[in-house]
């Protein structure tokens, strides 16, 4: 589940814009990156767990799967949503910020550093850390022991120990 899918596709139907679009890393989605926080924000204030319901239930089959994989996970209030209503294993992917820039990232002030996009920097206690600066077959090589985690997890329902992959 992606925690931004639902954020965009709901804001595109408040403003009348192109869902497809704002999912896409485009100039597109970047012209109302800034409003669009905004108003997520807004709606969070509301209700801080708004966006992880909208998440789940656009899965329609979501209690059939085992094992939920979120991404884009932002901020607090949304590891505290799964943390207090399902058994959660948490995993910070992170890359330097010199790989990011290698990878067509340009720090955009007032947008790079607001709680939407940094509000887990601050986060210590995660059960995996992931560094994805190198290429896509060693990154995927990290993922290994985490994968085989969670197929023991399901098979025998092992506990969960904190390491750094």
């Amino acid at each position: 589940m992606r925690l931004s899918a639902p954020l965009k596709t709901q804001y595109a139907k408040d403003h009348g814009l192109d869902v497809e679009r704002l999912l896409d890393a485009s100039e597109y989605k970047e012209k109302y990156r800034k409003d669009m926080i905004q108003w997520g924000e807004e709606m969070r204030r509301i209700d801080s767990g708004y966006f992880c319901l909208l998440a789940i239930q656009q899965v329609s089959d979501y209690d059939r799967y085992p094992v939920w994989l979120i991404s884009d996970g932002r901020r607090p209030s949304d590891l505290i949503y799964f943390q207090t209503r399902y058994p959660t294993v948490t995993i910070r992917i992170c890359a330097s910020e010199a790989t990011r820039m290698s990878r067509g990232w340009v720090y955009t002030v007032g947008v790079d550093d607001v709680e939407s996009e940094c509000a887990l920097d601050g986060i210590a206690q995660w059960d995996f850390i992931v560094h994805n600066d190198a290429d896509k077959e060693q990154l995927e090589s990290h993922f290994e022991p985490l994968l085989c985690k969670i197929r023991g997890h399901i098979a025998n329902g092992i506990r969960w120990e904190k390491e750094i992959i």
